[in-house]
């Protein structure tokens, strides 16, 4: 647990001087279960990554810290749950890069990324795949391309939501081949996978780590990864660019955030107890199974890269010709 006097020692009794009473974040943290809230619907990488960490702070911190899943306008839902949660640490985000791409979407956001939340670490890095249903008579990045230009706008794609990296990393495959394919949004990875596994849907561009339980069964067919390189958990699927979109590549991400003026010294303790987690021998070993990266970023170099992602989407998103709506 974090104790007062390093609440104190951390400035965090300066705005207190003076009134005569103690702040409820200056008693020993945590006094109270912690909600971990992913901005997604149950199901996919999002939320196994809060479950993970919140059985990994349970038994590391002494107090239950628990998963609510509110997904929902591109994890817009969940998102501004937090933001405008109080600043104490008993609210805290788990979420995919979504966040630094609705911006693009949507005029008008309910918070601002850098001024409303506060960046604790990006946890993973992975590649998304395009994956097909068995059921279409697609075997390959080319089969595809050339299927979507004979019959335009009759394939569809599944997507986690509107502005989530999994719909975006489809609409710049649109944009660069010239094809014409249709989205179905979903709140989340979890139910989108689910249809597409019943065959609601033809197609899926997913993170890797949904996605390979699938492939490796024979539910779905992988037809090339995001990553500009092959990825070692499908090292049999080409890449997108080596498929013969050149210079094609998207990764995706997940990270853990906190409302903005949360107590540094709680910002450090979660990014201390999230790479312990990550760095654990069992845990680099699962994750690689499933195709992704412990990053592990400080808050600092995290901040600098959710700033360089909304910029970089920002060109994606004029690349795309992606219209923001109301």
């Amino acid at each position: 647990m974090i104790k007062r006097r390093d609440f104190l020692a951390g400035g965090a009794a300066a705005a207190f001087a003076g009134s005569g009473t103690t702040p409820v974040w200056a008693q020993e943290y945590p006094a109270k279960p912690v909600r971990i809230l992913v901005s997604t619907a149950p199901g996919g990488m999002a939320d196994t990554l809060g479950r993970l960490l919140a059985s990994h702070l349970t038994q590391a911190m002494g107090q239950q810290f628990y998963v609510e899943n509110r997904g929902g306008a591109g994890n817009i839902i969940g998102i501004d749950a937090v933001a405008k949660s109080p600043p104490d640490g008993y609210t805290l985000l788990v979420c995919a890069g979504t966040i630094t791409i609705n911006h693009i979407m949507y005029k008008k956001m309910p918070y601002d990324v850098l001024r409303d939340l506060a960046p604790i670490t990006q946890l993973v890095s992975l590649p998304n795949v395009l994956v097909v249903h068995p059921s279409q008579k697609i075997n390959t990045i080319a089969e595809f391309i050339a299927a979507a230009k004979q019959k335009p706008g009759q394939i569809n794609y599944a997507s986690a939501g509107v502005g989530s990296n999994l719909h975006l990393s489809m609409e710049l495959f649109k944009a660069m081949t010239g094809i014409d394919v249709v989205h179905v949004p979903y709140k989340g990875v979890g139910p989108a996978m689910s249809d597409l596994l019943g065959g609601h849907v033809a197609s899926m561009m997913s993170n890797i780590a949904s996605a390979k339980p699938h492939v490796d069964s024979g539910k779905l067919r992988a037809l090339g990864v995001t990553s500009r390189a092959r990825a070692a958990a499908l090292s049999d699927v080409p890449s997108i660019d080596e498929a013969g979109v050149k210079g094609y590549e998207v990764l995706n991400w997940f990270g853990m955030f906190a409302p903005a003026g949360t107590p540094v010294p709680i910002i450090t303790r979660m990014h201390a107890e999230a790479k312990a987690m990550l760095t654990m021998p069992e845990m680099k070993r699962r994750l690689a199974n499933e195709g992704a990266q412990p990053i592990n970023s400080t808050p600092t170099d995290f901040t600098a890269f959710v700033k360089s992602e909304m910029r970089q989407w920002s060109e994606i998103g004029r690349t795309a010709k992606i219209q923001p709506v109301e």
